[in-house]
């Protein structure tokens, strides 16, 4: 190995260095595996969750591997708690470089139904979390942002946002919502050199859906993936490690599908595409007798 590839490893291993970074929903799932991702690499991570006990448990994994790391349980929906987040990282770390906004609403998704049976408190309370909280996160952290010199944020968007679907009518909303918050934001604030991009995950099996989804499910979900694997949260935290450091100081304002594929295709692929009808049809024509 040459001396330079070891000296590109080295850089590419601690892009964090000297950065701050708040993780909401960093307990478990996708929010723990970013958290851990940027404190490998010399970040210095504030794992906020409203489960106390889970952010706690998360610090101590980033303590374990030689990290620095506050855990403060927080429910994003309340102004107040999200203000007194960013203070207490201010006052322990000096500030905020990096926001990845992953909290999210889980536990109403499934009292998350289609529109007319929709419970409305359903809807207010996911917008409340997912899209309100995600807001006042984002404007904590800017104004902190311009003070330092600039910043990277990353919002936890979803595939559902991107697509219609029988139910979730709620989530969707709010994370096709997010995208446009994304767009904004770093269409107003790029001057002060502060990037923002909404990452849109498929299929990641964290610990939480694997509880939530039986077997024939996720076989009928993974048909639709073009990958033969289902996703990881590692996966997800690998691409918003990557849309926070300086090696895409030059995307902003995207929204970007991690989904093994699902949504790259046309919707025949699982059963064939287009290809496999027109050959039956082809073969069907042949067969039927001349008019």
């Amino acid at each position: 190995m040459t001396k330079e590839t070891n000296a590109i490893q080295e850089d590419t291993m601690r892009r964090f260095e000297g950065k701050v970074a708040v993780v909401t929903g960093a307990g478990a799932g996708i929010g723990k595996a970013c958290a851990l991702a940027i404190a490998r690499e010399g970040g210095r991570v504030v794992v906020a969750d409203i489960d106390g006990s889970a952010a706690t448990a998360c610090t101590s994994q980033i303590a374990a591997e030689a990290g620095q790391a506050l855990a403060l349980a927080i429910d994003i929906a309340e102004a107040q708690a999200v203000a007194a987040l960013f203070e207490r990282t201010d006052r322990h770390f000096g500030g905020v470089d990096l926001l990845v906004n992953n909290a999210s609403a889980m536990h109403l998704t499934p009292r998350d139904r289609a529109i007319l049976d929709l419970d409305l408190a359903v809807w207010d309370q996911t917008m409340a979390t997912n899209l309100r909280g995600t807001l006042l996160c984002c404007r904590q952290a800017i104004r902190g942002m311009i003070a330092r010199g600039g910043g990277a944020i990353v919002n936890m968007s979803s595939c559902q946002g991107l697509s219609g679907d029988t139910a979730l009518t709620s989530y969707a909303a709010s994370k096709a919502a997010m995208n446009m918050v994304s767009a904004s934001l770093a269409t107003q604030y790029g001057h002060a050199q502060i990037r923002c991009n909404a990452v849109a995950p498929g299929l990641i099996m964290t610990e939480r859906l694997v509880a939530k989804l039986d077997e024939c499910t996720q076989r009928h979900l993974r048909r639709h993936q073009l990958l033969p694997r289902v996703g990881r949260p590692e996966d997800v935290a690998a691409l918003v490690a990557f849309l926070l450091s300086d090696d895409a100081a030059f995307i902003t304002g995207q929204v970007v599908c991690i989904d093994g594929g699902m949504l790259a295709h046309v919707p025949t692929y699982a059963d064939g595409g287009n290809a496999a009808r027109t050959s039956r049809e082809t073969a069907e024509a042949a067969e039927s007798p001349r008019r």
